[in-house]
């Protein structure tokens, strides 16, 4: 029997006391929200919060009595971890998962992960990996048939040429990400980030003690950087450009003459380098195309390409992903790699090989699920188009959409309180609508939320009629 609305109350959404603030008090950071989920907690704070206390390192002292002495332990964190923002896309996925847990019928529709199974030879490949006893340590930087794969894959599909000492295979292009901003980036410098943005970027950045540095984009050019943005950012600070197309989260994809317009601003300066996220590659809707940064003349020296297998490939818990770079580069991340995680799972390495031989990106297990992803899109394009007061930018890859709701904001719901921003709106949407999603605050852009794709068309249609039912009560803000 499904628990009512109120199980959510219950269930999350409550207030939470703050680390460092009086037991007695009620007290709470203005503008913050906690999810409950289990024993933790996740906090939402507005970004225009002060960075100043969370850098303040906090230190509490606990008494623990022995004997007749008394002992006093400091379990302070490092500034470095306080500095960090945990990822909303996580809060709200272990969020949604708890109420649906509890019997709550939430739509889940938060989290980056495809509904499809990984395809059947694939998986296979791994299965046989574990009989044939493939479950030994590998190199760090991966087998050298894996890496032998990737390199035919970077010069037949997207025309860049490797060897295999300049790739590295890590646990999840997460980690490649992570590794390649420790490798380049010194204390003082700056990332350049363009927004919408994935959630984990300027906080990678913050934990290399880089500064990142966000170039707002508009829905109407598309969520696409402005070259002439770029320009006016870049200084000697500057060491890191990161692109991301097909993009999370907005789906945008940067057409080759627009990028080739960035490349020539890159080459002004030596400093600067690009790292370029490829994870949504195959995943792309004509007629729009992929090019590879790295294949743009004059390039390929200055730019680290990230990809992986767990969007194009349905393999998210494989956890594999890839870098490739020049050698300098890839040398210093695998150092990184084998103080770190050492390398991947033998077993996720063959199965990659063997997505790798399903052909051309991908092959037909890929462009079946990129036609389902498709339709999907189409029919929440059409269904979100009908609405009042709703901004939209057409995908034209990956699996989400990044809608525009900021003319809702604004309105009172007795019971709720006032929406005032993509938090409070994902909030009032899972509670009276039952709907998880991620509010455009994570992601650099308050007046959107994102909404993942990845699910059945049937749950999308259910999804769609909840959220408009719910906000009917919201329409008296939106200007007519």
């Amino acid at each position: 029997m499904a628990a009512s609305t109120s199980s959510i109350s219950r269930l999350g959404f409550r207030h939470h006391q703050p680390l460092g603030t009086n037991p007695g008090s009620h007290s709470q950071p203005s503008g913050s929200v906690s999810f409950l989920s289990g024993s933790h907690c996740f906090y939402f704070k507005p970004l225009e919060a002060t960075r100043q206390s969370q850098l303040s390192r906090v230190s509490v002292v606990v008494k623990a009595e022995s004997r007749s002495e008394e002992m006093q332990v400091d379990i302070s964190l490092s500034p470095r971890v306080t500095a960090v923002k945990p990822s909303k896309t996580v809060a709200i996925t272990d969020q949604a998962t708890a109420l649906a847990q509890a019997g709550v019928p939430v739509i889940r529709l938060a989290a980056g992960e495809p509904d499809f199974d990984t395809p059947a030879v694939i998986a296979e490949a791994g299965i046989n990996a574990i009989r044939e006893g493939h479950t030994r340590y590998t190199p760090n930087a991966g087998t050298q048939e894996l890496r032998v794969a990737i390199c035919q894959k970077l010069k037949e599909e997207n025309g860049i040429s490797y060897k295999p000492d300049q790739i590295l295979v890590s646990n999840g292009a997460k980690q490649s990400i992570y590794q390649a901003i420790l490798a380049v980036c010194s204390p003082g410098d700056e990332v350049i980030i363009p927004a919408p943005f994935w959630v984990s970027y300027p906080e990678m950045a913050r934990l290399a003690d880089a500064t990142p540095v966000i170039i707002p984009t508009s829905i109407s050019e598309n969520f696409l950087l402005d070259p002439k943005q770029l320009e006016s950012k870049l200084n000697e600070k500057s060491r890191l450009l990161i692109l991301c197309s097909p993009s999370n989260p907005t789906g945008s994809v940067y057409p080759k003459k627009l990028l080739e317009e960035i490349a020539k601003i890159v080459a002004k300066h030596p400093r600067l380098l690009v790292l370029s996220d490829e994870i949504y590659e195959h995943i792309i809707y004509a007629p729009a195309t992929h090019t590879s940064f790295a294949s743009l003349p004059g390039m390929w020296e200055r730019t680290l390409t990230v990809n992986g297998f767990s969007k194009a490939f349905a393999m998210t818990g494989w956890r594999l992903g890839y870098l490739a770079g020049p050698k300098h580069f890839v040398a210093a991340c695998n150092k990184i790699q084998s103080q770190f995680t050492s390398g991947a799972s033998s077993i996720s390495q063959k199965a990659g090989v063997a997505a790798l031989g399903l052909g051309y990106a991908g092959g037909e297990a890929v462009s079946t699920m990129v036609i389902a992803f498709r339709e999907r899109r189409d029919f929440l394009i059409k269904s979100f188009g009908e609405m009042e007061g709703v901004g939209l930018s057409e995908p034209l890859g990956a699996f989400y959409l990044f809608i525009d709701f900021s003319s809702y904001y604004g309105a009172e719901v007795e019971g709720f309180g006032k929406i005032d921003d993509s938090d409070a709106l994902c909030r009032y949407l899972l509670d009276q609508a039952q709907v998880a999603l991620v509010p455009g605050v994570a992601f650099g852009d308050d007046s959107c939320i994102r909404i993942s794709y990845a699910a059945s068309l049937t749950t999308l249609q259910a999804a769609v009629e909840r959220i408009k039912k719910a906000l009917l009560p919201l329409k008296s803000a939106v200007p007519v």
